[in-house]
């Protein structure tokens, strides 16, 4: 009775060995799960403009004029002076033409060629950056750094204050996009011929000749900040 109870349990445990065998090599065989990718588009639309220009621009001011406003003169004046400090001012432009403007047009010519009517351009500037040098220390400073505002600004930036800074930048690079739009002008009309006539020429059309809209008398500039700076 002995010997059979024995030998019911090695075949026991001989059957469990042999099962955990056969599960282990189950698992090892099973293909790995491919991973899931999820994805979501938020947000389309169609622009309808050709960019044939952008400018990539960096200043440093040294002392705050006109364009900064009163707040610019109270504050801004204070820590480029006193502190010994300037201000490194990085925006870019960057110039559209409206193709869904009823003033675009395409005149057909004789054989391959055509007039291309122009709509006026459009500029969009966007500030990338505003950062302090501290010329004492010869650091970098990022822009609206709280102990640096706290020197001129009795208890620390209000949020009032913050946004009247932004506004002021946003109206000092406007102010400079508007200069640099003046500047550049033929060639930004220039790109707009030289990306047009590749355009063209793929299509069969060799003589293309070109008429631009005089500009608009009142120019308007969308100035944005970047998610650093404004938020």
């Amino acid at each position: 009775m002995q010997t059979l109870l024995t030998l019911a349990v090695g075949v026991l445990a001989l059957a469990v060995v042999v099962l955990l065998v056969l599960l282990r090599l189950r698992t090892r065989r099973r293909p790995a799960t491919a991973p899931t990718v999820l994805s979501s588009i938020q947000h389309m639309r169609a622009i309808g403009q050709l960019s044939v220009f952008k400018v990539l621009t960096k200043e440093i001011v040294t002392e705050t004029d006109h364009t900064w406003g009163e707040f610019g003169r109270k504050y801004l004046g204070w820590v480029l002076s006193n502190k010994k400090m300037a201000m490194i001012f990085e925006f870019e432009i960057d110039f559209r033409y409206d193709l869904r403007r009823p003033d675009f047009r395409i005149e057909a010519g004789d054989g391959a060629s055509a007039v291309i009517h122009m709509p006026p351009c459009s500029h969009e500037a966007h500030i990338r950056d505003i950062r302090f040098y501290d010329e004492q220390r010869s650091r970098l400073l990022p822009w609206l750094l709280p102990e640096l505002l706290n020197g001129f600004l009795s208890g620390g930036p209000s949020e009032e204050d913050r946004n009247r800074m932004v506004a002021a930048a946003k109206a000092h690079a406007e102010s400079q996009a508007l200069a640099l739009i003046d500047d550049l002008q033929s060639e930004v009309r220039q790109s707009a011929r030289a990306t047009l006539a590749s355009i063209g020429k793929a299509f069969g059309a060799e003589d293309l000749a070109f008429e631009f809209s005089p500009e608009e008398t009142k120019r308007a500039v969308t100035v944005e900040m970047s998610s650093k700076l404004a938020g």
